[in-house]
């Protein structure tokens, strides 16, 4: 039986993950009032408890908790949290196991987030599906900050609710025609799942290596535009 750690990533896209390099916040954001942060799923769901948690995602905790410290630090003002809160009879729940259902803990930011001393600052955007603005507000609060060209983009899962949310902020620049605009993805701080070929025929999910598609879909972010680095200090 294949184990989906013996799936290989391609040695072209593992070379050029192996080469990321860290960025110095200050560098990638000269002017701290012309950036966000921008994090999605990263809430009780996905890093701690219920069907779609995981011990993987769940570290993530530490590097977005620094992400957002030391944005916030840095003098970078506007922070939003886009986070699954779903109808009980929502279509996904035939894709996906039943998750982070409307007034459920698990849609709950997680504690290294919402004990910040600066959380009076957070936008929480809900949405029902993988996309950060079909039928949520996401686009009012873009529309609200046009003034924003740097975007810092972290949390779970890399090639879903990430991917999608890093490939709509630098398609809408696109659109738009804003030519200063910078998406910014730190590796260590986003993350995905992983279902072994031996959980997939107990539960009959689909196999899901997670270093493959963490690696690959990052990979493809970067063809897409988006900036890529190992992590922000």
């Amino acid at each position: 039986m294949t184990n989906s750690s013996d799936i290989q990533v391609p040695p072209f896209v593992a070379r050029w993950y192996s080469q990321l390099k860290p960025l110095a916040l200050k560098e990638a954001v000269p002017d701290p009032t012309l950036a966000g942060v921008f994090s999605i799923d990263v809430t009780v769901g996905f890093l701690s408890e219920g069907n779609l948690a995981s011990e993987r995602v769940g570290r993530i905790a530490g590097p977005v908790s620094s992400v957002f410290t030391r944005a916030y630090q840095h003098g970078i003002r506007h922070f939003v949290l886009l986070q699954d809160a779903h109808d009980p009879q929502t279509p996904e729940f035939a894709a996906f196991p039943r998750h982070s259902v409307q007034g459920s803990a698990e849609t709950n930011t997680i504690p290294e987030l919402r004990d910040l001393p600066f959380a009076d600052l957070f936008n929480i955007i809900e949405k029902n599906s993988l996309h950060p603005s079909l039928g949520t507000g996401f686009d009012n609060w873009l529309d609200d900050n046009r003034h924003i060209r740097k975007a810092l983009v972290v949390g779970d899962c890399t090639d879903l609710c990430v991917y999608q949310l890093a490939a709509y902020l630098r398609l809408r620049a696109n659109a738009f025609n804003v030519r200063d605009y910078e998406v910014i993805v730190p590796a260590n701080a986003v993350e995905t799942f992983d279902v072994t070929e031996e959980k997939a025929l107990q539960t009959g999910a689909l196999v899901h290596p997670a270093e493959f598609f963490h690696e690959v879909f990052l990979y493809h972010m970067a063809l897409n535009g988006i900036r890529v680095v190992r992590e922000l200090t």
